[in-house]
């Protein structure tokens, strides 16, 4: 097979299967497969760049800045909607559209709000050729370069489409991947960003392209624009017709008759919004037929045919005690708002981040001030900001410390970074984090070894560091006298402890603590080498080959294990006896291809044992339903997560159930 012969095969196998993942939620085959036919299109477009095309999938890994952003002009502008915030107001509208069309009742398409950057995307026979933000509403900015970079943004449309069509939609980011990247912004010292939506809308501007593709942004079809031709004569017709084309829409979105219909499904949206792997602020309703909504038309601000319901702000206020000082496993000291405790976003929330003592200035936040609370990606408690007109007295302004709170060692600043650290790699307050890391539930899952008991244990010098919790065996006499260390409890501890020692290899390297590797990153690298050794020996070059490892990635992970103190400390735990188990999930498992979801209250096995499992016999273990889950495990309580599992048609077991369905010798 000739080359241009293989290059055209490998670009259609891969947007099948990014079609497969993105759009169905239903893919062929794993990961790493997906990566290998990557790969090999992108090296041969490398050598032969005369083969390579312009909607080609290599585009989205991005390209060289561009110098500024072109103006854009809507052919038809992108109006905002009405908004709702009560029954009475929806209630109200369902009466202007019935008296406009004259109808007993109408059909409504109702879908959700996404909680972040709309994005026109316009296509000439088939081919993405412009993307634009929507700035005024009339005029935005040619943003092509970055929405390349999206993986649910299709550079071809899978069937046929003559003359013009434009699709608009929303850009945004994922809970999980905000939270990935707010961390790693704060392990450099950044500023980080406030909420998903503006990660999302920033990541839409980036001169360069290349910084677009990291933010690992989402793309949701909601409509169209301007098209040379109609493609269907239902809103939810065009969405049928958007995802047969290649765009990813959403489950939830549905058609409802009448305004009763409507407050239901307002409501039953809501209750899946804590759920949902990203943000939504509302739900937005549109008169179904195409036909009714050309007879009911536009206002100046924009359509009649539709409204956006929107449900109140997960925020809340209340009083900031006092700013402390708290030191990171890293050595970043970061200041923490200890608050009056408050309930939002579903828990009750008692202290929050303040990112940095410059986050701190910018906001103006001082102690005694009441001030608003948000979950950031509903995940991080954080403080957003003060309400100045509740401060009646002239507050002190906080000050940045110039030691570490813990060991009084001088505090650093390394170039270019906000963040201030603690230089002293033996401060016992980064020994403790790293400790507790290491022991934590998803990575070495030490029962038993919590905070408190790490501090006490370094307190008396039963820990130094890592290495030494594997020494506590022998140490088991002074142990057993220590108040409220009774003989059971030790020996619970050390067994907990003995167990630990034959964990999988990606839990091992998440629970080193390498800069820039978390939990997803871990497992990266293991289905890659496979072993601890060709990891440690691998060069950045080797690296940065490895399915989402970029080049600071790989950078830190080289340095780490340069680093002559690592390499000991990891010597160290393997001659403790610490042997992790050197593969990743098996391909070709019992369970291979599988997603699980366990919730509710399990009676018969823990939550993260039954996950261990599954992912031990091929599958992926997951904490939010989706379309492409295929068991979910309920215990007494299930309540979202079940009510989302019905509505996808996911197949539901009880723990007894699930415990017969494993292969035979295989137990919790």
């Amino acid at each position: 097979m000739e080359l241009s012969e293989r290059a055209a095969q490998l670009r259609e196998q891969v947007e099948h299967h990014a079609y497969r993942y993105y759009v169905l939620d239903d893919p062929e085959i794993g990961d790493s497969e997906y990566d290998r036919l990557f790969r090999e299109l992108q090296e041969i477009e490398e050598q032969h760049p005369a083969l390579r095309t312009p909607d080609s999938p290599t585009a989205r890994v991005g390209g060289p800045p561009v110098v500024g952003f072109t103006q854009y002009r809507h052919r038809i502008p992108m109006l905002s909607l009405e908004n709702a915030f009560s029954k009475e107001e929806l209630r109200s509208f369902d009466e202007r559209v019935r008296k406009g069309l004259g109808e007993d009742e109408v059909d409504y398409y109702t879908e959700l709000k996404f909680d972040g950057a709309s994005l026109s995307l316009t296509y000439e026979d088939g081919i993405l050729t412009s993307a634009a933000t929507r700035g005024d509403g009339t005029t935005g900015e040619l943003v092509t370069h970055n929405a390349r970079t999206i993986r649910g943004v299709p550079m071809r449309l899978r069937e046929g489409v003559v003359g013009v069509l434009e699709v608009r939609g929303e850009v945004l980011m994922f809970k999980r991947a905000f939270q990935e990247l707010n961390e790693k912004k704060v392990a450099k010292g950044e500023q980080v960003f406030a909420n998903p939506r503006n990660a999302a809308s920033g990541g839409l501007r980036q001169l360069d392209s290349r910084l677009t593709a990291q933010r690992k942004l989402s793309f949701f079809a909601y409509g169209t624009g301007y098209a040379d031709s109609r493609i269907a004569d239902r809103q939810s017709e065009v969405i049928r017709r958007l995802r047969d084309l290649g765009f990813p829409t959403r489950v939830e979105a549905t058609v409802v008759t009448g305004v009763d219909a409507l407050l239901e499904q307002v409501k039953k949206v809501q209750s899946l919004r804590p759920d949902l792997p990203f943000g939504i602020d509302g739900i937005v309703i549109k008169v179904d037929r195409i036909d009714q909504q050309q007879t009911l038309g536009f206002t100046g601000r924009g359509p009649r045919w539709a409204i956006a319901f929107k449900y109140p702000a997960e925020q809340a206020f209340t009083k900031l005690n006092r700013i402390f000082a708290q030191v990171g496993r890293t050595g970043a000291i970061t200041p923490v708002a200890d608050l009056e405790p408050v309930y939002v976003g579903g828990v009750t929330v008692s202290r929050a981040t303040l990112h940095n003592w410059e986050d701190i200035r910018r906001k103006d936040v001082r102690e005694g001030d009441v001030v608003s609370v948000q979950r950031a990606g509903d995940v991080i408690p954080e403080v957003v900001g003060p309400v100045l007109e509740k401060r009646t007295e002239d507050l002190p302004i906080p000050e940045e410390p110039g030691k570490c709170p813990v060991c009084g060692t001088p505090v650093v600043r390394k170039p270019g970074e906000v963040a201030i650290r603690c230089p002293n790699r033996v401060c016992p307050a980064q020994i403790q984090t790293k400790i507790e890391h290491f022991a934590g539930r998803r990575m070495m899952d030490i029962d038993g070894l919590g905070s408190k008991l790490v501090e006490r244990f370094l307190d008396l010098g039963l820990l130094t560091d890592i290495p030494s919790i594997y020494t506590l065996g022998e140490r088991r006499v002074e142990l057993t006298n220590l108040d409220r260390m009774g003989e059971q409890s030790v020996d619970n501890l050390l067994r907990n402890i003995e167990d630990s020692k034959h964990r999988p290899l990606a839990r091992f390297l998440f629970g080193l603590g390498i800069p820039e590797v978390g939990e997803r990153g871990a497992v990266d690298l293991v289905n890659h080498f496979h072993t601890l050794e060709a990891i440690r020996e691998a060069d950045e070059e080797t690296l940065k080959s490895v399915s989402n490892i970029g080049p600071r990635t790989a950078a830190e992970i080289q340095e780490w294990f340069l680093d002559e103190e690592n390499r000991a400390m990891v010597d160290r735990l393997l001659e403790l006896g610490v042997e992790p188990e050197m593969s990743a999930a098996p391909e070709g498992g019992p369970f291979d291809g599988m997603t699980f979801v366990f919730t509710g209250k399990l009676e018969q096995f823990a939550r993260e044992e039954a996950e261990a499992l599954v992912q031990r016999l091929g599958a992926r273990a997951s904490g939010s339903v989706s379309a492409k889950t295929s068991i979910l495990v309920a215990g007494p309580g299930a309540g979202s997560k079940l009510a989302k599992a019905e509505q996808f048609g996911v197949k539901v077991l009880t723990e007894s159930e699930f415990l017969e369905m494993l292969p035979e010798g295989e137990t919790i």
